[in-house]
């Protein structure tokens, strides 16, 4: 039964008295005071003093006492509120009558995520370490309120604010640095005004790297999505155990999310690129013209059928960087995806992938060509280095020359430095995902086919993410669209002669109906 007390007492002091009617003194020789609590004697003004209460709850194991006792209220009807308030809590099953923190309940759920992914684990614990924990984790668990995660998601934009400030500054050191260094340069022979030149130069470099120092990333709004996605994950496992009763995340609301257009390099984007050098969008993808210059180029490139592998089958860099030789059938023309490497603070690690991913792809007959030449170079490779070299047996199909398994960062350097060199306008390595779709789109293969392929859940995906619309595909859209309207065979655009002023004279004029006092338009009704 709820049946709460209410009680008023302040934090007034008074020395303590002895027996013999003087104060008693501490270690250090002042007199000790004590609380006087609800005996006061200024609680009778108004405003003096806070006010508390408590509520017996059912008895715990053993017939245990459990009393919920609160206090600090300004007045007596923000203590009746609060009260009904933990009340409500307790019948929802809330433990009102812990102390535990948030961030010891964060600890504690990231030690019981023993069967995540790596990378996901990892993830989890970048957002307790960096934004949970320090906004969150010094909140008691039955006071976490939905405003205090709000509060958290208004802290993290006041510091993009900052950042961005700080980022701005660091591009304005940039271009002085910039600019001293092409006046240096251009101010000629040894003369004093070179060495001056020289000096602001050295001046505008150190100041550059000083305005770096404690530069941090801006939280984008997709980051806050999956740091809320967090918090969500561990509400909800807190609200199965019984310790939390509601999922405040769930009803914050983010700047939504932008997801990058992959676009194609059209001849006119291409030529504002290099005017600007700004890329239209954070996702591109090349033509087919534009493909097939960049495998020539790389056609002598030591891992050439690697890149044919990336753009024509489409896997993930991780996925490919796994992929050893038992995994791959030469004869049959295929080689299935059962493993990936994943990189954690450059650290490589194998794991599974998730269960959509494992998939079996079929090699086209020029990749599988160069595949099987790349087997020959690397058992080549192996002789050479089996002499007064070690050879690293990592049983992987794409390796360095000693055999050693490519690190998942090295390939997307290798591929951006083949890119600039091939002049061609720039895409990163994870659009060739993307470009080996909308290849297969504009071979009119069907969008199933493809989505098993490149291993995703389903085929909205491939079809709204992973597939771009190729200017031979819009042209010959809008013809077919044209061409299915039958049309005479006098049909066609109508030339506006000038008309003779004898003409213009015999030529009717819009008559006006009496009664509507409109023009007809020289219409008539069928005799």
């Amino acid at each position: 039964m709820f049946n709460p007390s209410y009680y008023r007492q302040c934090a007034c002091r008074e020395p303590v008295i002895g027996e013999d009617g003087t104060p008693i003194l501490d270690g250090s020789g002042r007199p000790k005071r004590r609380l006087l609590g609800a005996s006061c004697p200024k609680l009778d003004q108004k405003g003096h003093g806070r006010w508390f209460f408590y509520f017996e709850l059912e008895a715990g194991e053993g017939g245990k006492r459990q009393r919920v006792r609160r206090g600090g209220f300004p007045t007596k009807d923000a203590a009746k509120a609060k009260a009904s308030e933990v009340y409500r809590e307790a019948v929802k099953g809330t433990d009102v009558l812990s102390n535990a923190t948030v961030g010891e309940d964060l600890e504690a759920w990231l030690k019981r995520k023993r069967s995540l992914a790596r990378t996901t684990s990892h993830g989890y614990e970048e957002h307790v370490r960096l934004y949970l924990d320090p906004h969150l984790g010094h909140i008691k668990r039955r006071d976490l309120r939905l405003r205090h995660v709000e509060a958290m998601y208004d802290a993290i934009e006041r510091e993009n604010a900052a950042r961005l400030m700080h980022h701005g500054r660091i591009v304005e050191l940039q271009e002085a640095r910039d600019a001293a260094y092409t006046a240096w340069v251009r101010a000629a022979g040894k003369s004093e005004e070179r060495r001056a030149r020289r000096r602001a130069y050295l001046d505008a470099n150190a100041a550059l790297r000083e305005g770096r120092k404690g530069k941090q990333k801006i939280t984008s709004a997709s980051t806050m999505h999956r740091i809320n996605a967090t918090l969500s994950s561990f509400l909800g496992s807190g609200i199965k155990r019984g310790d939390y009763t509601t999922n405040w995340a769930a009803m914050v609301e983010l700047p939504p999310i932008k997801r990058p257009k992959a676009l194609v390099w059209t001849p006119e984007r291409v030529e504002e690129w290099k005017r600007t050098g700004v890329k239209p969008s954070p996702v591109m993808v090349w033509t087919p013209e534009q493909t097939g210059e960049f495998l020539d180029f790389i056609a002598d490139d030591r891992l050439c059928g690697m890149w044919h592998g990336f753009i024509f089958r489409g896997p993930r860099r991780g996925e490919m960087c796994a992929l050893p030789w038992s995994e791959v059938s030469l004869t049959k023309s295929w080689f299935r995806i059962s493993a990936q490497t994943v990189e954690i603070a450059y650290r490589m690690y194998d794991e599974a992938p998730k269960q959509d991913s494992v998939r079996t792809v079929t090699l086209d007959a020029q990749t599988r060509v160069l595949w099987a030449a790349w087997r020959g170079n690397q058992k080549q490779e192996r002789q050479q280095w089996s002499g007064q070299k070690a050879w690293v047996e990592s049983n992987r199909v794409w390796t360095h020359e000693n055999g050693e398994a490519l690190h998942p960062d090295w390939i997307s350097r290798r591929f951006n430095r083949l890119v600039e060199l091939s002049g061609l306008p720039p895409i990163r390595l994870h659009d060739t995902r993307h470009l080996s779709a909308t290849l297969a789109l504009l071979g009119k293969a069907d969008i199933k086919v493809v989505q098993e392929r490149l291993g995703h859940s389903s085929r909205q995906i491939t079809s709204d993410t992973y597939t771009s619309v190729l200017p031979q595909l819009l042209t010959a859209e809008a013809e077919s669209t044209s061409a299915v309207v039958p049309r005479s065979k006098k049909a066609g655009p109508r030339r506006n002669k000038a008309t003779p002023p004898e003409a213009r004279e015999e030529a009717p004029e819009a008559s006006v109906d009496a009664e509507s006092n409109e023009p007809d338009d020289g219409v008539r009704p069928a005799a």
